[in-house]
């Protein structure tokens, strides 16, 4: 062996992969904040959003650590929705980067997906970052769509009286409710479960979830969150998941999802809605920018385990980013 690579070997054995604690919260916060703003370049690129607590506790066994000589270095924060699998953000302390770590991290979170059984697996990074891609492709997984971040102000407009919210119903029908809802993902990819989110949301009291009815049953559902201390921060509503049924008529269904969450914006006075959807759902791309959506600053990429493209398809009428 060189000595270079009895030094890499030597920096692998001294790296601990573990589940990260809730006592590992506050820094691995300031890890996150720290390297994302130093490799955008942009100052508080968060602001007052929260990925790192609300997710562990959304799953602490899902949530991921690094530590080299008992100090916490980096970690990875990945999600179960169902038979479908994300992971993001993962970061590192940028003194500490290109040393393995990053690698290490996404090892342990490649055997926790096959662990779970995750039929399709992913994760959303930097569209323009060869380090980024080059990083994941080891693993398996290669890019495939572009996934813009979108925004527009929150205005009152129309507000379908078919608009649900999932905190106003009594327990009873919020139980039927997460079978209707688990039903209805299933109808873009098989397995597709939004329980741990529609859990955390009422929980954590991250936001709400809006539910849509019809003639023919559930016909919408978006998981949003609202404000400071969750994944939208300060005046935002951050639509985290919406999926109208498929179908003849699916396009009014989106578009009236769309209004109910823009209505949900105004009623908790934010000042805009944010929102990603994957350009391979070509249909829910277009309506969301023709309803006055801009791309901002942050364009992604959506990259597959296996090259496979699970529900980002035509015809497939869903709002999410994997961020």
């Amino acid at each position: 062996m060189t000595e270079t690579g009895t030094l890499e070997a030597a920096e692998r054995a001294d790296l601990i992969v573990r589940e990260l604690r809730e006592s590992d919260l506050s820094l691995a916060d300031v890890i996150l904040r720290s390297a994302f703003d130093t490799f955008t370049g942009v100052s508080s690129l968060f602001g007052d959003k929260d990925y790192v607590r609300t997710r562990w506790l959304a799953d602490p066994d899902a949530a991921l650590a690094a530590e080299r000589d008992g100090q916490l270095v980096g970690t990875n924060l990945v999600t179960s929705w169902g038979s479908v699998g994300f992971f993001g953000p993962l970061s590192v302390r940028p003194e500490l980067w290109d040393q393995g770590i990053a690698s290490r991290l996404v090892e342990a979170t490649v055997a926790m997906f096959e662990r779970w059984g995750t039929a399709h697996a992913g994760l959303f990074t930097f569209a323009h970052s060869a380090r980024h891609l080059g990083l994941y492709q080891k693993f398996g997984f290669w890019p495939r769509f572009l996934t813009p971040v979108m925004a527009k102000p929150a205005v009152a407009g129309q507000q379908s009286s078919q608009a649900i919210r999932y905190t106003e119903l009594p327990p009873a029908e919020r139980v039927r409710a997460l079978d209707a809802c688990r039903d209805l993902t299933a109808t873009a990819y098989e397995g597709l479960d939004l329980e741990r989110e529609i859990r955390a949301v009422e929980s954590q009291d991250l936001g709400e979830v809006v539910l849509l009815d019809d003639a023919a049953g559930l016909a919408g559902m978006a998981v949003c969150h609202l404000g400071a201390g969750t994944e939208a921060g300060s005046r935002g509503c951050y639509v985290k998941f919406g999926l109208a049924r498929p179908g003849p008529g699916a396009e009014r269904r989106f578009g009236t999802l769309l209004d109910a969450c823009e209505a949900l914006a105004v009623d908790h006075h934010a000042d805009h809605v944010e929102l990603g959807t994957n350009a391979g759902r070509h249909e829910a791309y277009a309506a969301v920018l023709a309803r006055g959506y801009r791309a901002g600053p942050l364009v992604g990429v959506t990259m597959h385990r296996a090259d496979d493209e699970g529900y980002s398809r035509p015809g497939t009428w869903l709002i999410d980013d994997w961020r």
